[in-house]
């Protein structure tokens, strides 16, 4: 029986400034190694810098919400998903899961899914979108290395953390979801994940590093359950 993976695709990596070829040409090498040793991979795909764009191109001409904001942030997920099934062409599925929580018909190898409602990220929706598989980890891929005890772009001093607790890192980040917000885990997914006993792998965009924790081999990142 095939092994379903949930992976939280940061749209960092997918759009950082403009659309990177050369790792979702990597990315989708390691899928594929992957498939021929029968696993299953469902995709959500994050809105990275498109998302901002959008959110701070409108922000600029109208004082939008946080929820209209969000949606902006939805429609880049759904771009980003489209360019990256049509990486994997009849090995994915022909549509697009939106949410999460419906009854989903996987047969093929890639199941790809976008942003679904305005209230968190598309961390949120891998956690939901695990549970609804019965899948009990996710893997969250972006720029973000580890979940550090504060943050390193201002602190000098921050360490990295490698095993947390979902307590433990609720009191590392802010509790709430802000449109555009950058962590290392969606706040609130992180709770939806404490709740439902599910395990999250951080790691960043190094591709070897994603093979060594797809294999079961220690990897750089940080552990939370």
């Amino acid at each position: 029986m095939p092994k379903t993976i949930v992976l939280s695709l940061g749209g960092s990596l997918i759009c950082p400034d403009d659309f990177d070829f050369n790792f979702l040409r990597g990315f989708k090498a390691v899928i594929e190694r992957y498939i021929k040793k029968s696993y299953k991979f469902a995709i959500i795909c994050g809105g990275g810098r498109l998302a901002r764009n959008f959110q701070q191109i409108a922000s600029k001409s109208s004082n939008l919400g946080n929820d209209k904001l969000d949606w902006l942030g939805i429609y880049a997920t759904k771009i980003n998903a489209h360019l990256v099934k049509s990486l994997f062409d009849r090995k994915a599925e022909n549509f697009i899961v939106s949410d999460p929580t419906k009854k989903i018909s996987f047969k093929k190898s890639v199941l790809i899914a976008s942003g679904w409602l305005p209230g968190w990220s598309t961390d949120y929706d891998a956690v939901l979108l695990a549970k609804n598989l019965g899948v009990r980890e996710v893997i969250n891929i972006s720029n973000i290395n580890y979940v550090y005890d504060k943050d390193p772009k201002k602190y000098r001093d921050a360490k990295k953390i490698e095993k947390i607790s979902w307590k433990q890192y609720s009191n590392i980040v802010s509790h709430k979801w802000k449109a555009g917000m950058n962590v290392p885990f969606d706040p609130i997914a992180a709770k939806e994940a404490q709740k439902s006993g599910l395990k999250a792998s951080i790691i960043g965009s190094d591709l070897k590093n994603l093979e060594n924790l797809l294999n079961g081999k220690s990897f750089k990142g940080t552990t939370m359950e």
